[in-house]
């Protein structure tokens, strides 16, 4: 369970902010500014990028959404019960054997007819 600070500047000590410059639309403006933010969760190790704002403080606070996001569904993944492993039940197996016939018979049936040599 990761568990994270309510306030954005706490979460942000947390994590290594990475600014760079941003390709794609966005002409001048993208190509000499580092609009673009990556920010790593030490804790954790989540990384989220964002680079669709022009402003590296928009992208910065897209960011942090992004992250709490993916704590939580991580956070939601870790209450979910392992699933246990069951044997396949012979009436299983059996109707899988009788399906695979089938589709080689089927199969067997598209055949070209031998030639004959006569």
């Amino acid at each position: 369970m990761i568990e994270l600070p309510e306030d954005d500047d706490d979460l942000l000590a947390e994590c290594d902010v990475t600014t760079f410059r941003a390709g794609g639309p966005g002409g001048q403006h993208q190509n000499t500014t580092d609009s673009a933010v990556r920010l790593h969760h030490r804790p954790s190790g989540i990384v989220v990028v964002c680079r669709n704002e022009r402003s590296q403080y928009r992208n910065k606070a897209i960011c942090l959404a992004r992250l709490r996001d993916k704590v939580a569904r991580a956070n939601a993944d870790d209450a979910r019960p392992a699933r246990r492993a069951r044997r396949v039940t012979r009436v299983e197996r059996e109707r899988r054997l009788a399906d695979k016939a089938h589709r080689a018979r089927r199969k067997q049936e598209r055949a070209a007819p031998p030639a004959d040599d006569a």
